[in-house]
């Protein structure tokens, strides 16, 4: 006989499943970003270096995952810097 576990929909869901996302622009340099990431979003230099190669050519990416409430202050960090960013 095979049991059937019964579980909420809100449990299936990761609810926290938000990403902060880092856009490109003209006028910020490479050093700043990465500082930034490392100072905001606490990353290793190496961490920091990647997502900005990766926002240098594909224009965007996603440079930390979690709930909104988290993401929140991060970003208003990174806007504060003058780097464009959103929460999605």
């Amino acid at each position: 006989m095979v049991e059937f576990e019964e579980v909420l929909v809100e449990e299936l869901i990761d609810l926290d499943a938000y990403d902060l996302i880092v856009y490109n622009d003209e006028v910020n340099t490479f050093q700043h970003v990465i500082n930034i990431l490392v100072k905001v979003c606490k990353h290793s230099m190496e961490q920091a270096e990647q997502c900005t190669i990766i926002i240098h050519y594909k224009g965007k990416c996603a440079v930390k995952k979690g709930g909104y409430e988290e993401l929140k202050p991060l970003c208003e960090a990174i806007l504060d810097a003058g780097i464009q960013a959103a929460i999605v």
